[in-house]
């Protein structure tokens, strides 16, 4: 919440894009129970629109109990509920691979699968990044270039090496997992999909494929949101991203699908009946 906001668009209300934002970093634990939010006037600043859509962002939060005044001047997140975890154990560990755009939502929604289960959260960015840019530097590239042939063909793949050894890991000691990263090229590889499988497999584990879809105006949305140094090459050329970007693809595998669109369901409703599938109801 401390860095400036982008432009919002105008495929959905100001209001309740600014709502769904913080209800979404509410629910991922981005923003915590007790967290003292920017005033009225900062946030309009912050998010370039007027203090009366902030206003009604903050009506939409507080009625649903996310957000409560204690002062004139003051409003705290309210989610007292937010530590407490189904620690769900099943007897067969699971591995579920959350994929997608950049922008689609993917980390948020495997933080929240992560609070609601207790399951361990790998995200590839957060696992790999301080390596990945010192790599990238190390052979005279910008540490956020996620474009040149040489971090494709040299360093993306040891990215996925490693989020999938950290996981292997995780599941040798029993514990299921959630990945968080694009996927694109994996999931258009059945050999690489038929050899991780066979990894979790021996290992007693069941692996499920997760897609997230976000229509392409939210999606900018989501990116410019983020405001990651990595996304920079995306935003300077959208058009020309979008064109490399096949939003009606989806995993040759059976997978569920999570639309993080901003006319979709709630992220955290979707998220737990994600949940009540992967165990079978048991949580």
């Amino acid at each position: 919440m401390s860095t400036p906001r982008p432009p919002l668009t105008r495929g959905e209300s100001l209001h309740q894009q600014v709502a769904r934002n913080i209800r979404n970093d509410i629910e991922a634990g981005v923003l915590r129970d007790g967290d003292v939010l920017p005033s009225t006037r900062e946030l309009a600043e912050r998010w370039d629109v007027s203090v009366f859509t902030i206003s009604e962002a903050m009506r939409l939060l507080a009625e649903e109990g996310l957000v409560i005044s204690k002062s004139r001047s003051k409003r705290y997140v309210h989610a007292p509920g937010q530590d407490r975890k189904a620690d769900i154990r099943p007897r067969q560990p699971k591995v579920v691979i959350v994929g997608g755009y950049a922008g689609s939502g993917k980390t948020e929604l495997g933080r929240i699968l992560a609070r609601e289960t207790g399951w361990s959260m790998l995200d590839k960015d957060t696992l790999t990044r301080p390596v990945v840019e010192a790599a990238l530097e190390t052979i005279g590239h910008s540490p956020h270039d996620r474009e040149s042939a040489e971090y494709f063909n040299l360093i993306r793949p040891r990215e996925y090496e490693a989020l999938i050894a950290a996981a292997t890991e995780n599941v040798a000691c029993g514990n299921s997992v959630i990945l968080t990263a694009p996927f694109i090229r994996e999931l258009n590889d059945p050999a690489w999909i038929e050899r991780t499988q066979a990894t979790f497999t021996e290992l007693n584990a069941t692996t499920i494929y997760v897609w997230v879809y976000c229509d392409e105006a939210t999606m900018h949305t989501y990116v410019r949101h983020r405001g990651a140094a990595r996304d920079a090459a995306k935003l300077a050329d959208w058009a020309g991203y979008l064109s490399k970007v096949e939003t009606s693809f989806r995993p040759p595998v059976p997978h569920k699908v999570i639309d993080n669109s901003a006319s979709s369901r709630p992220l955290q409703a979707q998220a737990k009946d994600l949940i009540k599938t992967i165990t079978g109801g048991t949580q």
